[in-house]
């Protein structure tokens, strides 16, 4: 468990991934198993903690609402998560403060090619 008693600011992400067809199985022998639960203590471990889990239809199997400390900490579940084989793909997308970035862009110059 991460020493958390200095105050870390933490950055909202949404993780997405696949289950492989090994975790389908599983799944299979125990249609019961509560995913959401291993999710929180992964996400503990690193510090984080999840705002919800759900599974989805589309090009993904399920997306989860976190709060992680960096990149670092997102990397370290999936290396943990993928190399058990029960799920690939696995994708973070971190929410940004939108005025932020687009007062910092509207402060630089680009001219597009050709002008």
């Amino acid at each position: 468990m991460l020493d958390l008693s200095k105050k870390e600011k933490r950055m909202k992400a949404y993780i997405m991934g696949n289950y492989t067809e090994k975790a389908f199985q599983g799944f299979m022998k125990d249609p019961t198993s509560d995913r959401k639960a291993v999710v929180e203590q992964l996400t503990k471990a690193v510090g984080g903690t999840i705002h919800s889990m759900d599974i989805v239809r589309g090009s993904y199997d399920f997306i989860v609402v976190t709060e992680v400390g960096s990149f670092d900490d997102f990397a370290a579940i999936k290396l943990v998560v993928e190399s058990s084989g029960a799920v690939k793909n696995m994708t973070m997308l971190e929410a940004i403060d939108f005025t932020k970035a687009t007062t910092k862009a509207s402060k630089i110059g680009y001219k597009p090619p050709g002008q």
